[in-house]
């Protein structure tokens, strides 16, 4: 039943910052709308900063009280079970209190990455081999032809579900008090069950050739470039289109998508010619690897 509680600063950071981006908008929104009725300079109080590193410290220390409270049960022990839940509802309450539209609270972050060792070719030869699987039927073949094919890094958060959550586990201290030991345990087992887990995917393909088109970026910013440079900047153009063909290889974006960011990386490479910066090109192809990193996420489950 034990969790790993324990992830990367940066990683947990950087999720903390998007979980609680919808409140520090609405925050901000109030500040923007709120007038002083008698005085037109009058400015709204700021809304106090959320301390997101003790926010998290808080979810994960609630996740942890509710893991405790089994343990006790296990152990047929009322009274530290009682202790270990009032404990996971206060750090619930202040969580709530901190960050009331919150809806999700990250407990967990876990990272893992996965790559093709294969050229384009092999990829596609790979791929068609499925495909033709497929179309014959034969799905075990063609899951066991496709496994391993993806180039990417997930980052897996567990997060604890403020909408019933909490109400969960004040309703298994009121069985553990109405000594219904079992009953409270599977309330709480059902309340573990409820964690959210989200997964972001970064194709490393896109990644890659990103990395290899902001490079270009900074060399052709430089006017005074030389032939050195220009060289340079070839050599990253022909890696951002090696990698972009990997990724549609591999089946990430859309085709049009992927169609369209090699055709601007087409577009790059004649605006950079004699000196050129091509700045409102290299600002295009920013949006379009947005635009298809956002397209490779995974679905929905519903």
């Amino acid at each position: 039943m034990k969790r790993s509680l324990f992830a990367a600063t940066a990683a947990s950071a950087l999720i903390l910052t998007a979980g609680c981006s919808k409140q520090d908008a609405d925050n901000q929104a109030a500040e923007n709308t709120t007038t002083a009725p008698n005085n037109a300079t009058a400015q709204a109080t700021p809304t106090p900063p959320v301390d997101r590193e003790e926010l998290l410290q808080d979810a994960v220390s609630a996740l942890q009280e509710t893991e405790n409270a089994l343990a006790a049960l296990d152990k047929k022990d009322a009274k530290a079970a009682t202790a270990a839940l009032e404990r996971a509802t206060g750090k619930l309450e202040i969580v709530l209190a901190r960050n009331p539209n919150l809806a999700l609270a990250p407990v967990d972050v876990s990272v893992v990455s996965y790559d093709v060792l294969g050229s384009v070719d092999a990829v596609n030869a790979l791929r068609k081999s499925a495909e033709d699987a497929l179309e014959d039927g034969r799905l075990q073949e063609a899951r066991h032809l496709i496994d391993g094919l993806a180039s990417e890094t997930v980052v897996r958060v567990s997060n604890l579900p403020l909408a019933t959550y909490p109400d969960a586990i004040k309703a298994a201290a009121v069985l553990v008090g109405q000594n219904k030991l079992d009953e409270a345990k599977a309330a709480l087992e059902a309340a573990l069950s409820t964690i959210v887990i989200r997964d972001v995917i970064h194709p490393l393909p896109l990644t890659r050739a990103s990395a290899a088109i902001e490079e270009a970026r900074k060399l052709a910013a430089n006017k005074q470039r030389g032939a050195g440079d220009d060289a340079r900047i070839q050599r990253l153009l022909t890696t951002a289109r090696e990698q972009l063909r990997l990724g549609q290889a591999l089946g990430y974006a859309t085709k049009d998508e992927m169609k369209d960011l090699l055709k601007t990386v087409d577009e790059i490479e004649d605006g950079t010619k004699n000196k050129g910066a091509a700045t409102s090109i290299f600002d295009k192809i920013r949006e379009r690897f947005k635009k298809a990193t956002e397209s490779s996420q995974p679905a929905e489950k519903k």
